[in-house]
């Protein structure tokens, strides 16, 4: 069963590591300034050529409140009305991306992201809907895959039943944890009344998916305290859940430097908290779709994966992989045939370039032949845990042990380790190895020797 895991502790601290997540093969650390808007426009023409479809993600970047904890592209502010001028140009830059586009390439999925989209007023969000679908061909039958993250604390009935109006059948929440130790440490106070709410409401409006996100390794938490969270998570049962390890990096994020380190839970209790958590989630019926995420057996993830179309890119696992995906807004990424392109991260000089009608694409990357070769093989692991060397040889007409033999020996090791099972024409991930796929992954990332792990979140 590709649901199956097997907990090795001793290969969990032998080859859990600081890597990628593989949101894209190459990473977004290797993006640099010499793309730019023309690079975009131009691979935009390509996609209208050849008529595919889209996949939209809007970056809204505004919170009233910090959580310490976070490490998203984010403007902490209380005064709504920042919101106004930020829509404004989004619109323009919708306006600007969709006079390269042709009307018949429809979006597949659409994918509202943040910050806090639950930030803007009722009317704000109509308004930004009705400039997507002024310029984009949405659909109207409810077939699209259309998301939108919560904050239940920033949300109700009515916000639901708006959206619901609106054409989203996808929620995402965020609770992190229900215990208000932890609530404090994080700075996120937020009632398990207000999940509910959310989630109840939801279900009554036939919203098709609902997700909700935790995390572990947070201040307070310990692996008692976090199984009553997730016990409480799973009654409300959500049809996906993400499950992420919490990677304390004060260095590079500001807000988390609040966080008392000392009361951080240590590596032991943490993997505890996952196995526990692993355990609780099988036991309730949940799959393990790999990194972090789980769905119940009739999700849409779980059955892509089942029948091998499951993919992975910047908004996580997708069944519409096969999109052209539109990043908006400021520090957003696209990714266009070969091209990856991210807008800038600093909201001063995202609103200038839009001023002054200009894309804001600073950095991105063309993917080589090579890049082709290995995304593919990242991809089929992560996504399916297995990999057919015929497929790969066939597809990019390589010999596939003389183009990786550099990696072979590790290879190698992998399989007598018992994470893999090496054959004469395939990789499987074996129950063992199915919690460490990043490092199996990371093993046919050319960049990664270059990088700084340190950039990175452990795989455990």
């Amino acid at each position: 069963m590709l649901d199956a895991i097997h907990w090795d502790a001793d290969l969990i601290r032998r080859h859990d590591r600081p890597g990628p997540r593989y949101t894209s093969y190459p990473t977004a650390v290797q993006f640099h300034g010499e793309v730019g808007a023309f690079d975009l426009l131009h691979a935009l023409r390509d996609s209208r050529k050849a008529l595919r479809p889209l996949s939209l993600y809007v970056h809204l970047p505004f919170c009233a409140n910090i959580c310490y904890y976070c490490a998203c592209n984010k403007v902490i502010t209380k005064d709504r009305g920042r919101a106004l001028p930020y829509l404004e140009r989004l619109e323009r830059e919708v306006e600007l991306i969709a006079r390269h586009l042709d009307r018949n390439q429809v979006v597949e999925q659409l994918h509202l992201g943040g910050g806090t989209p639950t930030f803007l007023s009722h009317d704000e969000l109509r308004r930004l809907l009705q400039q997507l679908r002024q310029h984009f061909n949405l659909l109207d039958d409810d077939s699209g895959d259309y998301g939108i993250e919560i904050d239940p604390r920033e949300a109700d009935w009515s916000s639901m039943g708006l959206l619901r109006e609106l054409g989203f059948n996808r929620v995402s929440l965020g609770v992190q944890d229900l215990d208000p130790e932890v609530q404090r440490a994080i700075n996120r106070l937020q009632s398990p009344e207000q999940t509910r709410a959310i989630v109840e409401a939801a279900h009554t409006l036939q919203f098709r998916s609902v997700n909700i996100d935790l995390i572990y390794g947070l201040p307070k938490q310990n692996p008692e305290r976090f199984a009553r969270t997730l016990a409480e998570v799973i009654s409300l049962q959500p049809d996906r859940l993400s499950l992420f390890n919490y990677a304390h990096l004060p260095e590079r994020f500001m807000p988390q430097r609040r966080i008392e380190e000392s009361e951080l839970p240590g590596p032991a209790q943490k993997l505890e908290m996952l196995q526990r958590s692993i355990e609780q989630l099988t036991a309730a019926g949940y799959r393990y779709i790999g990194m972090d995420h789980f769905a119940l057996p009739d999700d849409e993830l779980a059955m892509a994966q089942e029948d091998g179309s499951l993919q992975r890119n910047f908004q996580g696992y997708t069944t519409h992989g096969h999109c052209d995906l539109i990043g908006l807004g400021v520090s957003a990424i696209s990714q266009v045939g070969d091209l990856y392109c991210q807008n800038s991260s600093d909201l001063g000089s995202y609103q200038q370039s839009l001023d002054n009608a200009r894309l804001a694409t600073r950095r991105g990357l063309h993917c080589n032949a090579d890049d082709r070769i290995r995304r593919a093989v990242i991809q089929a692991l992560i996504c399916q845990f297995r990999l057919d060397l015929r497929d790969i040889e066939r597809r990019f007409a390589i010999d596939f042990r003389a183009y990786f033999s550099a990696i072979w020996p590790q290879l190698q090791q992998l399989a007598r380790d018992g994470l893999i099972e090496l054959g004469e024409h395939g990789i499987e991930v074996r129950p063992a190895g199915r919690l460490l796929v990043r490092s199996l992954c990371m093993l046919f990332d050319r960049y990664l020797a270059q990088q700084n792990r340190q950039r990175f979140s452990r795989v455990i």
